[in-house]
C-alpha cells in the first residue's frame, strides 16, 4: 500500500459512527504519522474523543496516535501520557527515536514519582541509634549533650549573635528544603521537563510501573544490572537496588562458577559498581549511609561474600563488631585461603580506619597474650573471646599487630630505606644557592632535605653539613629538630630513642639544651608516631604539664594532636584545654590545631561549643586562627551534619572565623564533589572582603574536587587570571591539591604562567603546585618535567629572584623528590575510600602561610607506591611479578649529573679595525725610516689591507655571541625534540618485563600488573601497598627478602655537652667531635650537639666569659 499525500480524507473517517472505520483511519494515521502529523495535529480533539471513550475497542490505539503527534510538536510530557495510555500498542523494544524518548520520560518521572515518596533525610536522624560523636563523649556528658538530635539549647551566643537560637546553633538537622533537581532526586520540579507526579492519574502511574518493569526485565536479560541500579539510586529506592543485586547472584549461579579465578565475578563487579558511585558520586551522606547498610546486609546473605567491599562499608558506617566478627569467622575457617583474606581485611582496615575505629575492633578479638590483663573484661563474651587452639592465638596475636599498624609502617619503611633514589646533588646545590644565615632561606633546605627523605631514615645530609647546620637559631632550630620527624616518620622501633639527646630531661634545669630543640623534638616525637601513638601518648602528655616553656609547649601541643589523632580522647582534650585557658598566643595557635586533630571527624557538639566561645573571649589572633582550624578537622568529612557551623562561622564578623568557616566546608564535604560546597566556595571566592577568606575559598575547590581532578582546570581558569593576587594564589594550589601526583596537562598549562607572575607569593605557589602535580613524573609520561626541574633549579639560584618564590622553590624542589622519589601525594587510599592522614596534613600544611614549622605536616599526605607482597607468615618472600608496560615508562627520573665548576675566563678586550690599521701604518713608516737609513734604498711596499685585516681582531678566547645565540637556540630545538626521542626510545622498547617483590609500582601502573602463575598468588585484585598472597605450596622452603632497614641500626646518640659559647664557639666544638662519629651514626647523633646548643641571644642563656682587661700586647705575650 502506498504512502499516503495527504491525510484529509482519512481524518474524516474518524467522524464516522462507525468503529470498524474509525479504528481503520487510526491504523492508516499511525502507519504514516511521521509524514501527515501536521493535517492529524487539527484533529487531536476527535481523536482524544475516541480515547476517553470507555466502549471504544481500539482506544489504546487512539492513544499511541496522539502520542506520536504530540512527539512530533515536542510535547514530550503528553506524548509520554498518551503513550502509558497505549498499552500494548507501545513497543519499548523498538529501538526509534519515538521510543527511546518516551522511554527516557517514563524512567525520568518513575525516578521523581520514587523521590517524591523517599524524600531525603539529615543524616543525623538516620544515624540516631549509631554512636554519632564518639563514646568519649557520651560517657563524659551524661544528660545527652553529645547527641546532636536531642537540641540542647546552648548555653552561650555563638558567632557574636544578640540572641540565642531557638536551638543550639550546632544541634539543629538540616532544615533546608529538598532540591528535586539535585543529583540523586531526579527532575522533579523542573519546569518542562516532565509532568509532576502528583498530577498524573492512577492508571497512569499503575502503566508507568508496568513499563518500568517491562525495562528491568530487558536489563535483566541482557545482563545489564548497572543500569538498574543508577535508576534505582537516582530513584532512592533501595528495593529496587536489592532486587538487581540479588537477580545478578541468582543469575552467576545459574550459568555456574567461573574457571578464571583471577577475573571478578558478575556480582562482584556490581558491588564494585555500587560502592564506587555511592562513595564517589552520591553527594548526600543519608542516602549514602541507606546504599552502603543495604549492600553490607546483602553481602552478608551471600554464601561467598566479597570481604574487601564488606571492609569498605563497615568502616565508612563505623561498623566496628562486624569487622571484628567477620575476622573471627575467617580464622576460625583454619584454612590457609581464609587466613589471608583476613590478614588482608586487616591491612585494608587500618589503611581505612581511624585508631578509635581500630581500638574497638581489637578489643573484640580474643584474647591473646600480648593482650594487657588490665583490659575491661566484655559481659557475656569471656565464650567467644578464646582462642581454640595455638593456632588461632597466633593468628589473633598476627591480626593485632597488622591493626595496630605496626607491620604496615614496617614493611613501607623497608620499601623506603631500601628504594631511595634522592638526589644529594640537588639538595647540596638548593644549600648552596641560599644563605643559610637567613632564617627564612636555612628553614626552606631544612624543609627540603625533610620531604625528599621522608620515611626514608636517611639523614645524611645533616651529619654532611654541621657548619651549616649550626646557623639555625631559635624557630629555625626547631623546625630542623622536627625535620628528623619527617625524615624517621614510621620509625616506631627506634623513633624515642633516637630523639632522645633532643627530649626534654625529666627534673633537669631549664637552662639545659635549647627549648627550640625541645620542642621541636616533641613535635619531631608527633610526627613519627603519626596516627599511631599508644606508646607515646602518656609521655607527651607528660611533658606538656611538666614544661613551662612556651616552645616547649607548643611542640608538645603540636606532637600530641598528631600522635592522638583522631583517638577522641577526653583526657588530650582537656589537657589540651588547661594549656589554652592560659591565653598565650605561642600555645593557644598550637592547642587549637591539636585539640581538632584529636577529636578528628568526631563532630563533638560540647568540644565545639567551647572552642567558639574562648574564640570570642580571646583577643589573639594567632588562637582564633588556631581555633578555626580545628572546629575544621572537627568536622571532617561530616558534610551535612557541618552545615549550621559553616553558616555560622560565615556570618561571624571576625575574618579569622569566616576563615574557619571555609576550612570547614573544605574538610567537612572533602572528596564528595558537592554541588552545594563548591557553590558557596566560589560565592565566597569572590564576595568576601578579607583577602584570606578568599583566598581559602579558592583553594578549597582542590580539596572538595580532588576525585575529579580534571574539572578543577576549568573552574579555576578564570580565578587564576583575577586582579587580586591572594585569589590566584588560591587557585595554584586548589590545582595543586586537587591533581597532585597526576602530572595533568591542563593544570600545567594554567600554572606556568604563573611562575612569572609580578607577585612572588603567587609565584610561591606555582612552583608548589607544580611539584605536587609534577611528583613521580618522568619524561616519558609528562615531557614537561625536565623543562620544570630545571626551571626551578633556575629560579632558586637566581640572585633577583624574591625570597619568597625561592622558598617555594626550595620546598618545590623536595616535594617533587618526596621519600627518595617513592612516594606520590594522594588524598585516597588504593581502595577509594578518603585518605584521613593525607586530607588533615593538606589542611594543616596550608597554614604555612600564617606559620612555617606547619609546613611538616604535608609529610602526612605522601603515601609509599610500591607492591609488597606477604605471606601467610606475614613474611617478605622473594618472587616476581608481571609490568604489561615498557620499562621506561614508570621508570624513575635520572639523577643531575654534577658538572665541575670552572672559574669564568675574563674575556680580552677587542681590538677595533680602525686601530690596526693605524698600527700597520705606523710599522710600515717605522720600517721605512729604518731603510733610509740604510745606504741601500729599496724600493718601498706597502702591506696590502685585506678583507680580513678589515675586520675586528679578536683574541681566539673571546666569547661569539652570535655562536652563543646558536647554541642557546640549539638547546631549545633539543629540549624540544627531547620529548620526541624519547617517545621513539619507548617505542623501540619490548612491551612487558618483570619485578622483584617490594618494587616500585606507580598507581597508574597498577592496572598493568599481573602475578605469574607460580607458587604466590594474591588474594585479591592486585592494587599498591600490601597485598596478601596464598602460597600454593606451604610445606616447600621458602626464600624470603632480607630487611635492610632492620638490620640498620644506629649508636645510641651521644648525650650532648652542655654548651656555654656561642653558636659559633658551639659549632666549631661539634665540628671537632664531628670526625669522632661512626661512619654508620644517624645524622641525628651527629647533630645533637649541634641543635641543642642554647642560642646566643636566647634569654637566660649563659654567656662566654668576658676578659677583665683587653691589652693585645699582654695578652699576646701570654698566648705565646
Amino acid at each position: 500500500m502506498g504512502g499516503l499525500t495527504s491525510a484529509a480524507g482519512v481524518v474524516g473517517y474518524l467522524s464516522e459512527p462507525d468503529p470498524a472505520i474509525q479504528a481503520f483511519a487510526l491504523e492508516r494515521l499511525n502507519e504514516h504519522i511521521e509524514s501527515v502529523w501536521t493535517e492529524v495535529s487539527g484533529s487531536i480533539g476527535i481523536i482524544e474523543a475516541l480515547y476517553e471513550d470507555e466502549t471504544f475497542s481500539h482506544r489504546e490505539l487512539a492513544a499511541l496516535v496522539l502520542s506520536k503527534v504530540y512527539y512530533q510538536l515536542q510535547e514530550y510530557n503528553e506524548a509520554m501520557v498518551f503513550a502509558l495510555g497505549a498499552g500494548k500498542y507501545f513497543d519499548i523494544e523498538n529501538a526509534e527515536e519515538y521510543e527511546e524518548t518516551i522511554v527516557a520520560k517514563c524512567v525520568d518521572t518513575y525516578i521523581s514519582l520514587c523521590a517524591l515518596h523517599n524524600p531525603p533525610k539529615p543524616a543525623s536522624s538516620i544515624d540516631r541509634t549509631s554512636s554519632e560523636f564518639g563514646d568519649g563523649m557520651s560517657s563524659s556528658n551524661a544528660n545527652g549533650a553529645a547527641n546532636v538530635n536531642l537540641g540542647v539549647g546552648s548555653p552561650t551566643t555563638p558567632f557574636t549573635q544578640s540572641h540565642l537560637p531557638s536551638k543550639s546553633l550546632l544541634s539543629r538537622d538540616d532544615e533546608t528544603t529538598w532540591d528535586a533537581s539535585a543529583p540523586g532526586g531526579g527532575n522533579a520540579g523542573v519546569p518542562g521537563a516532565h509532568p509532576h507526579p502528583l498530577t498524573l492519574s492512577n492508571a497512569t502511574k499503575k502503566s508507568l510501573q508496568s513499563v518500568i518493569r517491562r525495562i528491568f526485565r530487558s536489563c535483566y536479560e541482557v545482563g545489564a544490572y548497572k543500569q538498574v541500579v543508577g535508576i534505582a539510586v537516582e530513584a532512592r529506592n533501595m528495593d529496587i537496588m536489592r532486587e538487581a543485586i540479588l537477580q545478578a547472584t541468582q543469575d552467576e549461579k545459574g550459568h555456574g562458577k567461573k574457571t578464571v579465578v583471577a577475573s571478578p565475578s558478575q556480582t562482584e563487579e556490581l558491588i564494585e559498581y555500587v560502592l564506587d558511585i555511592c562513595l564517589n558520586v552520591v553527594q548526600e551522606r543519608g542516602l549514602r549511609n541507606r546504599i552502603l547498610k543495604l549492600v553490607l546486609g546483602l553481602l552478608n546473605d551471600i554464601s561467598n561474600p566479597d570481604y574487601f567491599a564488606i571492609a569498605r562499608c563497615v568502616v565508612y558506617l563505623d561498623q566496628h563488631s562486624m569487622a571484628s566478627d567477620i575476622l573471627q569467622q575467617l580464622v576460625r575457617k583454619g584454612d590457609g585461603r581464609s587466613l589471608a583474606v583476613a590478614y588482608q581485611l586487616s591491612f585494608d582496615l587500618y589503611e581505612n580506619g581511624t585508631q578509635e575505629f581500630l581500638h574497638k575492633v581489637m578489643e573484640e578479638l580474643p584474647e591473646s597474650d600480648e593482650v594487657e590483663k588490665t583490659e575491661e573484661p566484655q559481659l557475656n563474651r569471656d565464650a567467644i573471646r578464646r582462642p581454640e587452639n595455638e593456632d588461632q592465638k597466633k593468628a589473633f596475636a598476627s591480626i593485632r599487630s597488622i591493626l595496630r599498624g605496626t607491620k604496615s609502617i614496617e614493611l613501607n619503611l623497608e620499601f623506603l630505606f631500601r628504594s631511595s633514589r634522592s638526589d644529594k646533588a640537588i639538595l647540596n646545590k638548593v644549600r648552596d644557592s641560599l644563605e643559610a644565615r637567613n632564617s627564612i632561606f636555612h628553614t626552606s633546605v631544612t624543609f627540603s632535605n625533610a620531604f625528599m627523605n621522608a620515611g626514608t631514615t636517611v639523614d645524611s645530609f645533616f651529619r654532611e653539613n654541621l657548619e651549616w647546620l649550626g646557623k639555625a637559631v631559635n624557630w629555625s632550630k626547631f623546625t630542623a629538630t622536627a625535620a628528623l620527624g619527617v625524615i624517621h616518620r614510621g620509625n616506631l622501633g627506634q623513633g624515642q630513642k633516637l630523639l632522645d639527646p633532643y627530649l626534654p630531661k625529666e627534673n633537669a634545669n631549664a637552662s639545659q639544651g635549647s627549648p627550640y630543640s625541645q620542642g621541636g623534638s616533641l613535635y619531631a616525637l608527633g610526627l613519627i608516631y603519626t596516627n599511631h601513638g599508644t606508646n607515646v601518648l602518656d609521655y607527651l602528655q607528660r611533658q606538656l604539664k611538666a614544661t613551662e616553656d612556651e616552645v616547649v609547649k607548643h611542640g608538645g601541643a603540636l606532637g600530641l594532636g598528631l600522635a592522638g589523632m583522631a583517638t577522641g580522647s577526653e583526657q588530650i582534650y582537656d589537657d589540651l584545654k588547661h594549656v589554652l585557658y592560659q591565653d598565650s598566643a605561642i600555645n593557644g595557635e598550637a592547642v587549637g590545631t591539636a585539640v581538632g586533630l584529636v577529636m578528628l571527624g568526631t563532630g563533638n557538639v560540647k568540644v565545639l561549643e567551647e572552642m567558639l566561645q574562648y574564640s570570642h573571649d580571646t583577643q589573639h589572633e594567632k588562637i582564633v586562627r588556631g581555633l578555626a582550624l580545628g572546629m575544621a578537622l572537627v568536622m571532617y568529612a561530616r558534610q551535612e551534619a557541618a552545615d549550621e557551623l559553616i553558616n555560622g562561622l560565615l556570618e561571624d564578623a571576625d575574618p579569622a572565623l569566616r576563615y574557619g568557616g571555609i576550612m570547614t566546608v573544605a574538610l567537612a564535604y572533602c572528596g564528595s564533589g558537592s554541588n552545594k560546597a563548591v557553590r558557596k566556595l566560589l560565592h565566597v571566592a569572590v564576595s568576601d572582603v578579607s583577602d584570606d577568606v578568599r583566598r581559602a575559598a579558592v583553594m578549597s575547590l582542590g580539596f572538595v574536587l580532588f576525585r575529579k581532578p580534571g574539572s578543577v582546570p576549568r573552574m579555576v581558569e578564570l580565578l587564576s587570571e583575577s586582579y587580586n593576587p591572594h585569589v590566584r594564589y588560591g587557585a595554584t594550589m586548589a590545582l595543586g591539591i586537587a591533581c597532585a601526583g597526576t602530572g595533568l596537562d591542563e593544570a600545567i598549562d594554567l600554572l606556568e604562567p604563573m611562575t612569572k607572575d609580578s607577585v612572588d607569593f603567587v609565584r610561591q605557589g606555582a612552583f608548589i603546585a607544580l611539584a605536587m602535580i609534577m611528583v613521580q613524573q618522568n619524561e616519558a609520561l609528562n615531557p614537561k618535567v625536565n623543562t620544570i626541574r630545571k626551571q626551578l633549579q633556575k629560579s632558586i639560584s637566581d640572585r633577583h629572584e624574591d625570597a619568597m618564590a625561592k622558598f617555594g622553590c626550595a620546598l618545590a624542589l623536595g616535594i617533587i623528590d618526596a621519600g627518595g622519589r617513592n612516594c606520590t601525594i594522594s588524598l585516597q587510599t588504593q581502595t577509594g575510600n578518603l585518605n584521613m592522614a593525607a586530607i588533615v596534613g593538606m589542611a594543616v600544611f596550608t597554614q604555612y602561610w600564617y606559620w612555617f614549622p606547619l609546613t611538616h605536616f604535608l609529610a602526612l599526605a605522601f603515601t609509599p607506591t610500591a607492591v609488597i607482597g606477604v605471606d601467610q607468615d606475614l613474611e617478605v618472600p622473594s618472587f616476581k611479578f608481571h609490568s604489561n608496560t615498557r620499562p621506561s615508562m614508570f621508570d624513575y627520573p635520572p639523577e643531575q649529573e654534577v658538572k665541575t665548576e670552572e672559574a669564568p675566563e675574563k674575556i680580552k678586550t677587542a681590538v677595533l679595525s680602525t686601530t690596526a690599521q693605524a698600527k700597520r701604518r705606523k710599522l710600515a713608516k717605522d720600517k721605512q725610516a729604518r731603510r733610509e737609513s740604510m745606504d741601500v734604498d729599496p724600493t718601498p711596499t706597502t702591506p696590502k689591507a685585506t678583507a680580513a685585516d678589515d675586520k675586528m681582531e679578536m683574541d681566539e678566547d673571546v666569547i661569539d655571541t652570535g655562536k652563543l645565540a646558536e647554541e642557546k637556540d640549539g638547546e631549545k630545538d633539543g629540549s624540544s625534540s627531547s620529548a620526541s626521542a624519547i617517545k621513539r626510545k619507548v617505542e623501540r622498547e619490548k612491551v612487558g618485563y618483570e619485578l622483584e617483590n617490594m618494587s616500585r609500582v606507580l598507581p597508574g601502573q597498577v592496572k598493568f600488573i599481573s602475578f605469574l602463575e607460580g607458587r604466590y598468588q594474591p588474594v585479591k585484585k592486585p592494587t599498591g601497598g600490601v597485598i596478601l598472597l596464598e602460597d600454593t605450596q606451604p610445606g616447600e622452603s621458602k626464600q624470603l627478602l632480607e630487611m635492610k632497614a632492620r638490620k640498620r641500626t644506629a649508636p645510641p646518640a651521644p648525650t650532648p655537652r652542655q654548651t656555654t659559647g656561642s653558636a659559633g664557639a658551639a659549632r666549631d666544638t661539634d665540628m671537632a667531635d664531628a670526625s669522632a662519629v661512626p661512619a654508620g651514626a644517624a645524622g641525628a647523633a651527629a647533630a645533637a650537639g649541634v641543635l641543642t646548643a642554647i642560642d646566643e641571644d636566647e634569654e637566660g642563656a649563659q654567656e662566654a666569659p668576658v676578659p677583665e682587661e683587653f691589652e693585645v700586647s699582654e695578652d699576646e705575650g701570654d698566648g705565646e
